[in-house]
């Protein structure tokens, strides 16, 4: 059986070939018999559909797809999905790529993929790296995640604790959450 997938993550992405009816006729003149078709965003691997389809598949069938993008995040999320299909006897066709199967031109297809995501990870890496290098050198610089806050917000809600109020109390009066304002208190206490 062959199996075609079509995937929109919204109901405007009409560009670069990307749109459900310029898919499901490409997937429709490569052979496929049966046609899934989503809008559900890219970026979660457990799209509803998707699951589905994964779970019907069979040893001798293959999955077509336009393009990687429409059924990965990324190139490890594809490959992970394509290592899987594999393994239960399934081929994957990408059509922009070609089909990946358990034959050596198939296999050498999958080790560029595979190369590609190691390739990904390492770029996303190093521009992460740059980028902290850069804001290491400018004033004022924290690492982590900011702080949500002040100094004066905090300090205030320190006070409402030891005045005697509750910790329910303060954060309904402050809007600091009691986690938040129970660490406060702690490095508070810690500093006096």
């Amino acid at each position: 059986m062959i199996y075609g997938y079509a995937r929109v993550s919204t109901k405007g992405q009409a560009t670069n070939g990307n749109s459900l009816e310029e898919q499901e006729k490409a997937l429709r003149e490569q052979g496929c018999t049966e046609i899934v078709v989503e809008q559900y965003t890219g970026t979660k691997t457990d799209r509803p559909k998707f699951s589905e389809l994964l779970e019907k598949l069979q040893a001798g069938d293959t999955l077509k797809v336009t393009k990687l993008d429409r059924f990965a995040r990324n190139t490890e999320d594809g490959g992970r999905v394509i290592k899987s299909l594999l393994s239960k006897g399934v081929g994957v066709h990408i059509l922009n790529m070609g089909l990946i199967d358990d034959t050596p031109t198939g296999k050498l297809i999958f080790h560029v993929l595979l190369a590609f995501a190691e390739f990904e990870r390492d770029m996303i890496v190093e521009r992460t790296q740059a980028g902290k290098a850069v804001a290491r050198t400018k004033a004022g610089f924290k690492e982590g995640r900011p702080e949500l806050y002040s100094k004066e917000r905090k300090q205030t809600a320190i006070d409402l604790l030891l005045q005697g109020n509750s910790y329910t109390k303060v954060a309904e009066m402050t809007g600091i959450s009691k986690s938040t304002l129970t660490r406060a208190m702690r490095e508070y206490k810690a500093e006096h």
